[in-house]
């Protein structure tokens, strides 16, 4: 079954720009992950959503998912949980591997659930 791709533009605008600001990610009180080459991602009217690459990610925390979502904007995308000895939070985190053109930068980058894992964003780096 073809899904649809659909190209950002006045009615859906997506931007990708480098997020110029020191991004923190916190489970608990463990650090996921810690950068100052982020992405910000803004799509349409939604929340600014920050890309990390994955370099800078703690990745013993992560373990794969089957779970994955579809954007017409973006892509496919699979999901990570978090998992620490003191608790497993369920698809916090995912990524584009192959986004569609529009959002190329965002590859292999992960980004965040803010319900689920403390994003703590400082300007300027």
């Amino acid at each position: 079954m073809s899904r649809p791709q659909l190209i950002p533009g006045p009615d859906h605008p997506i931007t990708v720009a480098p997020a110029d600001a020191r991004v923190v990610v916190r489970a608990g009180e463990r650090v996921l992950a810690d950068t100052t080459d982020a992405l910000a991602l803004q799509e349409s009217t939604y929340p600014v959503v920050y890309y990390v690459p994955l370099a800078d990610v703690d990745q013993s925390l992560l373990q794969r998912t089957e779970h994955s979502t579809y954007c017409p904007y973006k892509g496919d995308a699979s999901y990570y949980s978090v998992v620490t000895p003191e608790e497993t939070l369920d698809n916090a985190v995912w990524s584009y591997e192959e986004p569609y053109a529009a959002v190329a930068p965002i590859a292999k980058r992960v980004a965040f659930y803010t319900n689920k894992l403390e994003v703590t964003v400082v300007s300027g780096g």
